[in-house]
């Protein structure tokens, strides 16, 4: 947990909080029982001195029985208890006075007051009365203050627990999948923002699924009149107008499966079948689609290069490599390198004005472009991301290089 959550925050002021709670129980059960020790040390000395003062004869036994009121501490008249408890008593305090000497002494749970007087009187008085100290009454109270500050815990995180799983949600969405789940438990503010959410992806879903439809709807259209437009021109008499006719439906064909490419591109393709595949394989059916003339592609290659990828959309790649390589190198040639891991499109020529970030957007082009509709590298880089694969590019001693970076799957 990231010292930066919202849940480590929440528990860490629980923590300091029940901290706070067990040092202040402490801290009171401590001072009580020193209040409770003085109040009875208190009675005791108050009791010791009438007692001795009774039996020095300074004060009457009217005048004690006055003072002594509410300070009641029956005179153990037994000689033998007597002589028991002064025998195994433990003594707490002893304290000496001008009119004698008094202890108070504690034996089976019970205190005593054992009072010598001047004349060596001893007195043993009872205290029946005497409670040894108790905290229950703290220990109840701070032990609810605890349970209280427990449940508002609880209660905190159970009510900010669907922000993990909105979270997990979110990073799925953001991922590429839109097959989520509606997180929300309630009606309480997180769980509004999980129905706003879930609302938001299921639109945005149908959305995807209703602009790929119309998509497929119209190349579906186009294809037959470009089909039947092709076969009329093939019956024309040969002369120049009927191979730019040829031409025009090549073209408008070449749209079309350019079109397909770009939908599957910009709704974030999904490889799902990959395939153990020899990389000049990819390159020989590259060339085949590009149709590029003999001698414009030099290949030189490493023998046993294995990749793992889906054949058909990675040879597309390769493809609008080759066909950027031919159409803007000076000597409209290229050379491809197959390495151990990557290979490389090497053409003569000046190199890019701007950034390879620049020519990866849609429908980016330089002027020299007029022919094309700057999505080449846009298809490209978006299917070597699905692959994650990587293109690089770099200029050097008068040469373009595109690399292509992959992950070699060993052979078996």
């Amino acid at each position: 947990m990231k010292f930066s959550s919202i849940f480590y925050s929440i528990t860490f002021i629980f923590m300091l909080g029940s901290s706070g709670i067990f040092l202040a129980y402490l801290w009171l059960k401590e001072y009580d029982k020193q209040n409770y020790t003085r109040e009875l040390n208190t009675k005791y000395s108050v009791v010791s001195r009438l007692t001795l003062l009774k039996y020095s004869g300074i004060i009457s036994d009217n005048e004690y029985e006055a003072q002594i009121k509410g300070f009641e501490m029956p005179q153990i008249l037994d000689d033998a208890l007597i002589k028991k408890i002064i025998n195994n008593a433990q003594i707490i305090e002893e304290q000496e006075q001008e009119i004698g000497k008094s202890a108070i002494l504690t034996f089976n749970n019970n205190n005593y007051l054992r009072l010598i007087s001047n004349n060596d009187d001893i007195i043993v008085l009872y205290d029946d009365k005497f409670q040894a100290y108790r905290y229950d009454v703290i220990t109840l109270i701070f032990s609810l203050v605890f349970l209280v500050l427990l449940a508002v815990y609880i209660f905190i995180i159970r009510k900010l627990k669907p922000l993990r799983r909105l979270k997990r949600q979110i990073k799925k969405f953001a991922g590429g999948d839109l097959e989520i789940d509606n997180v929300a438990t309630g009606t309480d503010e997180i769980s509004q923002v999980a129905d706003a959410f879930y609302d938001a992806v299921r639109q945005i879903k149908l959305l995807n699924h209703n602009r790929a439809l119309f998509l497929r709807n119209i190349m579906h259209e186009l294809k037959t009149p470009i089909t039947k437009g092709r076969i009329t021109a093939e019956m024309l008499p040969q002369n120049k107008y009927q191979e730019r006719l040829i031409s025009v439906f090549v073209r408008l064909e070449s749209l079309i499966n350019e079109f397909a490419l770009i939908e599957r591109a910009s709704s974030k393709l999904q490889i799902v079948e990959k395939s153990r595949i020899p990389l000049k394989t990819t390159i020989t059916k590259a060339l085949d689609i590009a149709m590029a003339e003999s001698g414009a592609v030099e290949i030189r290659e490493n023998d046993d290069i294995i990749i793992k990828a889906d054949e058909k959309l990675i040879s597309v790649a390769f493809k609008n490599i080759i066909d950027n390589g031919i159409k803007y190198a000076s000597d409209h040639k290229v050379l491809v390198e197959i390495n151990s891991s990557d290979i490389c499109f090497i053409t003569s020529g000046e190199p890019l004005k701007n950034e390879l970030s620049y020519y990866t957007q849609p429908f980016t082009k330089d002027g020299n472009a007029k022919n094309s509709f700057g999505l080449g590298l846009y298809i490209v880089e978006n299917i070597l991301k699905a692959h994650n694969f990587m293109l690089e590019y770099e200029h050097e001693n008068g040469k373009n290089i595109f690399k292509v970076k992959f992950k070699l799957q060993e052979n078996k």
